[in-house]
């Protein structure tokens, strides 16, 4: 099935429910005539408008953290794979290095309001990263760490999604350490404060645990399409 042509006339989805059932019936390629998500621009390969409401489009990519920036060398980069897994690894660099690695084009949407269209990415696919591990039935959603002391959460139906990546190259090249290098977590179809930069741990659970900034009145759900920013 095609993706539906965009109309600036139809209306609108505005609830979480309507819009999973849209991006089911994407998936699925099933025909849909029914309300499409918020935002402007043409649809794209997931269904949805290019801009998400609220946002605006920047060329450079700006840089926010929490006050810290932390030296993570690629020859002491671990990544910790623990939880509801059969089996819980460590990966050092050249582990990693010897997974599938993938280029994709995604966008990222920062919850201030601002999107940087089309990067081009090189790195693991998450759900690569899990079936590696081998995920046990239970496990239900992600808990993400970071080296810094960051956390932060998705349901493992978000983060098994083809375009959510631990990201070691942008732009054809290595990853900034101001941009969460080596190695940065990307969630295209959520806002960006759900992959981590500089990550250090996925830990897979039965029952979801908030993050830093799901603690501190960030929505849980983060869904760009929706303007969901915040709790409540």
């Amino acid at each position: 099935m095609d993706i539906p042509q965009f109309d600036p006339n139809s209306r609108r989805i505005q609830k979480r429910e309507e819009l999973i059932k849209y991006r089911k019936a994407i998936e699925a390629q099933q025909k849909w005539e029914g309300e499409i998500p918020q935002g402007e621009g043409e649809l794209n390969r997931d269904g949805n408008p290019k801009i998400p409401p609220g946002q605006s489009i920047v060329e450079r990519w700006p840089v926010l953290d929490l006050g810290t920036q932390p030296d993570v060398p690629k020859n002491t980069w671990t990544l910790a794979v623990s939880g509801l897994v059969e089996n819980p690894e460590t990966f050092t660099w050249k582990d990693f290095m010897k997974l599938p690695q993938h280029e994709d084009v995604s966008d990222f949407h920062c919850v201030t309001t601002w999107s940087r269209l089309n990067n081009n990415w090189i790195g693991v696919r998450f759900l690569d990263i899990a079936e590696e591990c081998g995920l046990l039935p239970e496990a239900k959603f992600v808990f993400i760490k970071a080296f810094e002391g960051y956390t932060t959460n998705l349901p493992l139906e978000e983060a098994m999604k083809k375009d959510v990546m631990l990201v070691h190259h942008w732009e054809g090249k290595p990853l900034e350490k101001e941009h969460g290098g080596p190695v940065r977590m990307i969630t295209p179809q959520l806002y960006a404060w759900k992959g981590a930069k500089w990550i250090s741990e996925i830990i897979f659970k039965a029952e979801d645990q908030l993050g830093f900034w799901e603690e501190r009145g960030y929505s849980n759900t983060a869904e760009p399409w929706l303007n969901d920013r915040y709790s409540g």
